[in-house]
């Protein structure tokens, strides 16, 4: 009988969104609610995978299972960089199903590593492979705890080359598309087998003899069931999965690996409920003892190959063509109804091969005076980008440099360092996937780029955008407001360039209106101010001072005067310009203060323009995040009086509301919309409150329902779910308290009165939590006959049934 194993990998990975100079992902309004796609996808995919619902018949919660224990999975390190800091819980409950995937899998973790930023590895010079690798071999260990036994090549992009630097840095194997393999053979014969039109057998493990002797092991997805899964609704019914999954199979008299890849987005974000299939699917072949649920590590160390293979050089998983989706206009593409051509991306890695060597040429000049094996450094430099604190730093350079290199030494370093950074991040592959040279992806590593440009100037003094420009100019747009490549890096890259002077700029700025006068945290800058100085008439504002601007990434740093006049809304002029002293400073403070307070406004204006000749800024030329920050203090005033008026509205026309909807009439707009908003804001404020007014709460829901109110505001379900999970979480801390828990119910039965989606996950797992704590314990003693317990017990089963969780 066969011994049937089932192994699921997903590859979870999002473009890179952080602005390159902020070294963070900014506002992006088109994920609303969510701050940003990342923060959005995460909500979606990447922790409901941490605690993936399986329903019952009822589709009450009968199970939460965490996903990432039971597959194979890798995770970009520049989206486990972001979920470290954004999203912290989901971050570890990944770290540490690797950690307990190795007690299930005989001591083999369920987590891969991936080359660091998603380079098309094949198109990569032998520096760049070898960094790429030693990066993420680096990453993921300093991440698990551990060293990585398979490694994800983006877009599953392979040549010889490349599985000579992973066999080299002890990758035992990795994962590709079952067309990359080219012929094979039983190991020991010595015929090839040309596979042509023949697909390989994907239920084994390849070993990949290399021209070094190195040898690496291969596994092959099924493409079918992959594609199935990706793109053809397999994922509507966890069960369906299973069986497509074990329909794979032969009646060969020796084991058999079905197994499938996909992107981990499949399972929740590109389907929604795709984790649910998942993890029911998984939980069908475990209970049912259908097949043996493994991962690449544990299956190799049990079934080594017995068969050799040979790959298609230059080959990938998503393109048909190879690799030329990332080099030329080879048909590829998303949108085949739009005529649009990708003849943009030749140039545009010609163009980028040109900057990277002579970023190269920079590097090695300048870095060599410093270590005679600059390259070594940069495989190195990982150590700094997972650990920026100044004692690591500091270390990393005394330990790589011949002798103590002093201050600016050190920050002429970090520069070099970045520039280099910089220069593989501009390889990103989603810069080529999509039709558009405009496109968000491109753009990016267009931004890349220029700061790669930007700190080879500071570092070296060298000159390169102008004739990069030259370059871009040579990759066509299919827009006609583009025209090329230059054109769009004018107008969506360069604005977006900063240097410290516009950090200086944003702090000044800012600081007006947050109160805080001294050190403010700007993304990976610190802003600080020496001096400061502030005078008001009425609404209008001055204030000036000095102020130093330092980055943790290079840290350069520079002194600034500011001066900022504000006329009490979103009139506001900043100016900056060089420290040239204490004279100066007291120079520019007196004439503008003097000319204030003679109440000579026109005076103050001209002195801006005689002080700060290299032009002012305003509230545009905030980050996002502030300037959101900011206008919704300037908006706070006339919201409040446009609230107060809605107030007096409703209150005057409450009754003859109600007698509308009573007797089936429509209700005019221009009552609907004050009571939504006088409703939303007065629930708002009890969902933000940690003590829940319930008499209260029940009495808006009550106004709400009988007016038939829509509630437009999307959030509210969030806040909603928030405070039920403050409440839960109270709950934990003491379950058999049952005022509490009639309280918990009494809360949920008025929410579901409401016209808005409740967020409950966060609520269900600490049910879910509190079920697998209590309920053997609670069981016993009902069958005791504990008095009292009865009423608790059924108040915690309709509290389950609020929650849509079954008592376990």
């Amino acid at each position: 009988m066969t011994e049937r194993f089932v192994c699921i990998h997903g590859h979870f990975y999002q473009p890179p969104r952080e602005n390159p100079w902020l070294e963070d992902v900014e506002l992006q309004d088109s994920a609303y609610p969510f701050h940003d796609w990342n923060d959005r996808i995460t909500t979606e995919c990447y922790q409901t995978n941490a605690a993936a619902r399986i329903l019952d018949h009822h589709n009450l919660i009968i199970d939460i299972a965490n996903n990432y224990e039971k597959i194979s999975f890798n995770f970009g390190p520049t989206l486990l960089s972001w979920l470290e800091k954004h999203r912290p819980e989901t971050y570890q409950a990944i770290i540490d199903s690797d950690l307990s995937s190795r007690a299930r899998f005989g001591g083999h973790g369920a987590a891969l590593a991936q080359a660091y930023n998603h380079m098309i590895m094949p198109l990569a010079n032998p520096r760049d492979k070898r960094t790429q690798v030693r990066w993420g071999v680096h990453d993921f260990a300093a991440r698990f705890g551990r060293k990585p036994e398979g490694m994800w090549l983006p877009e599953t992009a392979v040549d010889v080359d490349t599985l000579e630097v992973l066999a080299e840095e002890g990758i035992a194997f990795t994962i590709l598309a079952p067309h990359q393999a080219k012929a094979v053979r039983r190991i020991g014969d010595k015929e090839w087998q040309r596979l042509g039109e023949l697909p390989v057998d994907t239920r084994c493990a390849y070993r990949c003899t290399l021209p070094s002797g190195r040898t690496i092991a291969l596994f092959f997805y099924n493409g079918t069931v992959s594609q199935e899964v990706a793109f053809s609704g397999l994922l509507e019914n966890g069960e369906k999965f299973s069986h497509r999954l074990l329909s794979t199979y032969s009646e060969r008299r020796q084991a058999e690996l079905s197994h499938i890849a996909t992107d981990g987005e499949t399972y929740g974000h590109h389907h929604r409920h795709g984790e649910m299939a998942l993890a029911y699917c998984l939980r069908t072949m475990e209970k049912n003892r259908l097949a043996r649920i493994t991962i690449y590590g544990e299956y190799l160390a049990l079934n080594p190959p017995t068969h050799e293979v040979r790959i298609v050089d230059n080959s990938s998983w998503s393109c048909a063509h190879g690799v030329e989706r990332w080099r030329s206009d080879c048909g590829c593409r998303i949108d085949h109804g739009r005529n649009w051509r990708q003849k943009w991306r030749r140039p545009l890695r010609a163009a980028l091969d040109w900057l990277r060597d002579r970023l190269a040429l920079l590097y090695e000049r300048e870095m060599g005076a410093f270590n005679e094996d600059p390259w070594a450094v940069r495989d190195a430099y990982i150590e700094v980008v997972l650990d920026r604190s100044e004692e690591n730093v500091r270390d990393f350079l005394s330990r790589h440099c011949s002798a103590p290199p002093s201050a600016a030494e050190q920050t002429r370093l970090l520069r070099l360092l970045e520039m280099q950074r910089h220069a593989m991040l501009m390889y990103t592959s989603c810069g080529w996937f999509f039709d558009e040279v405009s496109g968000i992806e491109t753009t990016q590593i267009l931004a890349y780029a220029s700061r790669a440009i930007q700190l080879a100037e500071e570092a070296c003094g060298a000159h390169l955008e102008a004739e990069f420009l030259e370059w871009l100019e040579k990759v066509p747009s299919n827009l006609d407001k583009y025209l090329h490549g230059a054109q769009i890096y004018r107008q969506l890259v360069q604005p977006t360039r900063l240097d410290l002077r516009r950090v200086a700029a944003h702090h000044a700025i800012a600081s007006e209106f947050e109160g805080n006068h001294r050190t403010h945290q700007i993304y990976s800058y610190e802003a600080n101010n020496l001096v400061y100085d502030q005078s008001r008439a009425g609404r209008i504002l001055l204030a000036s001072g000095h102020t130093r601007v330092r980055s943790h990434i290079t840290w350069n740093q520079a002194e600034y005067i500011f001066a900022v006049l504000h006329f009490g809304d979103h009139n506001l002029t900043a100016g900056i310009r060089e420290f040239r002293g204490s004279q100066d400073l007291h120079t520019v403070q007196t004439e503008l203060r003097d000319a204030f307070e003679g109440s000579n406004l026109t005076e103050v204006i001209r002195l801006f323009d005689r002080h700060f000749p290299q032009g002012t800024y305003s509230l545009s030329h905030l980050f996002k995040d502030e300037q959101r920050k900011v206008l919704n203090l300037i908006l706070q005033k006339p919201l409040e009086e446009i609230h107060q008026t809605y107030q007096g509205i409703y209150d005057n026309q409450f009754a003859l509301l109600r007698f509308l909807r009573d007797i089936g009439a429509p209700a005019p707009q221009a009552l609907i919309a004050p009571a939504e908003c006088v409703l939303s804001a007065r629930l708002r404020k009890f969902f933000d409150n940690p003590v829940l007014d319930l008499l209260a709460l029940k009495e808006a829901a009550g106004e709400v329902e009988r007016l038939a109110l829509r509630l437009r505001d999307e959030t509210l379900g969030f806040a909603a779910g928030r405070q039920i999970a403050r409440q839960m979480d109270k709950l934990a801390r003491a379950p058999r308290n049952l005022a509490f828990l009639i309280t918990i119910n009494e809360t949920l039965e008025t929410l579901e009165q409401l016209p808005i989606k409740l967020d409950l996950w966060r609520a269900q797992n600490a049910y879910y939590a509190i079920c697998q704590q209590l309920c053997p314990s609670v069981q016993k003693s009902l069958l005791a006959g504990e008095p009292g317990l009865t009423e608790w017990f059924e108040q915690f089963r309709r509290l389950g049934q609020a929650l849509k969780v079954g008592m376990i």
